[in-house]
């Protein structure tokens, strides 16, 4: 009998990279990354209730364009399958989040 890998589940780890890095469970949200490339605003508007993610959605966001980040964190994600997409934007920044500033609820 082959015994799976058993995950730790990330409670309360908003990083991106450390749930990547460590070995936690995630569930893998990176065609977020496109449709917001494909359908792109001057303004994004991510609503959610809270403890719904919204927080290691944008980390997530922020290591996909960060100048310095690690592109090997998203090896086996879904994004990786958008090579058009990675290669013109991928560690490339395109803008700012403004979550840290506009987070005033202490969610």
């Amino acid at each position: 009998m082959v015994e799976m890998e058993k995950k730790k589940i990330p409670v309360g780890i908003e990083s991106f990279e450390k749930i990547r890095k460590e070995g936690f469970y995630y569930t893998d949200k990176t065609g977020l990354i496109r449709d917001l490339l494909k359908n792109w605003g001057e303004v994004n508007l991510f609503t959610r209730p809270r403890r719904f993610g919204k927080s290691l959605n944008m980390d997530m966001l922020k290591s996909y364009f960060s100048l310095d980040g690690e592109k090997k964190i998203f090896d086996g994600l879904e994004i990786l399958k958008e090579t058009a997409l990675c290669e013109q934007y991928m560690g490339k920044s395109v803008g700012k989040t403004s979550w840290e500033e506009s987070n005033s609820f202490g969610g």
